[in-house]
């Protein structure tokens, strides 16, 4: 079973028009990417993923209405994916912050 099988149906269920997965810039299927390659590498499964997801919406949906960012899907996959990768220690929090620097840093263009 695919991860997008396993997020259909519950609250961790991706956005799709047509049937297909919609992303609306390039980040975010970089970030559904990331998220695929990790499960492939046995570094968590889908499932933990998906409650990892959940609990991103749900900090969300429990933000005080004017502290609330506009609904973004893929900002809480971030937000999710993030939390695995440091409640898993696939990476410190130093060398992510280095990372981050290094792809603003880079020219315009030159991010794939």
């Amino acid at each position: 079973m695919s991860g997008v099988e396993i997020l259909d149906g519950s609250l961790a269920a991706p956005p799709r028009t047509n049937g297909e997965l919609l992303f609306e810039a390039p980040w975010q299927s970089r970030a559904f990417g990331v998220a695929a390659d990790l499960v492939e590498s046995d570094c968590f499964s889908w499932s933990e993923f998906r409650g990892s997801l959940i609990d991103a919406i749900q900090t969300w949906e429990n933000l005080e209405t004017q502290n609330q960012p506009p609904w973004d899907y893929y900002a809480c996959w971030v937000a999710a994916l993030e939390q695995l990768v440091f409640r898993k220690v696939l990476l410190k929090p130093a060398e992510v912050d280095l990372r981050s620097r290094e792809y603003v840093d880079r020219p315009h263009g030159h991010d794939h």
